[in-house]
């Protein structure tokens, strides 16, 4: 519905007096007024001079977590705060100056602490000798913002998999070469403990061959199989342990209730390492690493909506990215340390997407979290499946 046929809406409706006798006609009309709003997928407010709210309607409460009662006659302040802009200063010019006014992409924080983007529509309204009350028409705009964002990110994600594939070809170059020469050298060695030296060159130039191969050959089918997630961070855990310096600590929160799930375990280890590796290395001296799965329930990823996704999430308290980067991350050879090769994130967002995933990050002074986001499927019997502990 659009937002003038929903203002008018509201403004006519009344809820009906017990002791009126209103004719059939308007009862219906009433009663059909008041399922238009309860079925609104809109969030309507109706807050009185003093910012109270007077009226919500189910998709309201459902944007601030608390029922009706609760919220009636209580300050919109209780529910909803700024965080970097002046949208409680607009409504409350709106209901002093009767003039309306259109915020657009405002970040405000709920009362549980959760930080939301809106779009809203405040419109005073009042009929003679009424006191103001003002209209506030809410729209969630976060998900639509996430789906273009990661739309962005495939995109990304395709070019820089062309790049690297690119780079690949470049790679087995020389190592083609370095196992050439080791086969002439070793057969040049008359002492056999020599050439041990040179089976280790040429077993090595092979395992990285092939992983290059699997890592980004023009068909990489990830081998996938059942996997208890927390066996994997806690194996990436022990080998970010040993590389951490500083008194890097690596600590979990873990969800004991997620299912196994079917993936490439090396390709998921060498993805989260290279994230987990970053984050150490972003860490504070004595800082924090966290590991931390939870389950997201009709999760969007891309242009799917699927009913369970796994979210692993990497968070540092580290200085965060700088602003300039954040759009690059992806980027191949963009990196934010000049020991990084720009590389890490790059990869891992390939090996993410050959699953059907995507990595996220959001980023700011003291807190930095990846969130690598993989479909759970074939997790129709979630509750109650073994523990993925």
């Amino acid at each position: 519905m659009c937002y003038c046929a929903c203002r008018a809406t509201v403004k006519n409706y009344r809820k009906p007096d017990a002791g009126s006798h209103l004719d059939a006609s308007c009862d219906d009309q009433q009663v059909q007024q008041q399922k238009i709003i309860e079925n609104l997928t809109l969030a309507i407010f109706l807050v009185n001079e003093q910012l109270c709210l007077t009226y919500l309607n189910p998709a309201a409460e459902e944007l601030l977590s608390t029922g009706r009662k609760n919220a009636l006659y209580h300050p919109l302040t209780d529910f909803m705060r700024d965080i970097d802009g002046e949208f409680i200063s607009h409504v409350q010019q709106s209901v002093r100056t009767g003039h309306p006014v259109t915020e657009r992409e405002v970040c405000v924080q709920l009362s549980g602490g959760k930080e939301i983007t809106i779009n809203c529509s405040i419109t005073p309204m009042s009929a003679k000798g009424e006191k103001v009350e003002c209209l506030l028409e809410v729209a969630r705009v976060d998900r639509l913002l996430r789906i273009a964002r990661e739309e962005h990110l495939l995109s990304e994600a395709q070019a820089t998999q062309n790049m690297l594939r690119g780079l690949a070809h470049e790679i087995k170059n020389p190592l083609g070469g370095l196992r050439g020469a080791a086969q002439l050298l070793a057969s040049e060695l008359a002492e056999p403990g020599l050439r041990e030296y040179t089976d280790v060159i040429i077993s090595e130039a092979d395992r990285l061959r092939k992983l290059i191969d699997r890592m980004f050959g023009p068909k990489v089918v990830p081998i996938k199989q059942e996997l208890n997630i927390h066996d994997v961070l806690e194996h990436i855990r022990y080998l970010a342990s040993v590389e951490a310096s500083g008194g890097i600590t690596l600590s979990t929160d873990y969800d004991p209730s997620i299912p196994l799930i079917r993936a490439d375990r090396d390709l998921l280890v060498q993805a989260v390492l290279n994230i987990v590796r970053n984050a150490a290395c972003a860490a504070q001296p004595n800082g924090e690493v966290t590991l931390k799965t939870r389950v997201l329930h009709q999760f969007t990823l891309g242009d799917i909506c699927h009913r369970l996704v796994l979210q692993v999430s990497i968070v540092d308290d580290g200085p965060g990215i700088k602003e300039e980067l954040k759009s690059q991350i992806f980027f191949p050879l963009v990196s934010g340390t000049a020991q990084g090769t720009g590389l890490g994130l790059p990869i891992a967002q390939h090996l993410i997407n050959l699953h059907g995933g995507l990595i996220e990050f959001d980023s700011r002074p003291g807190l930095t979290e990846f969130c690598v986001l993989l479909p759970l499927h074939g997790a129709d019997d979630f509750n109650g499946i073994k523990s993925g502990l």
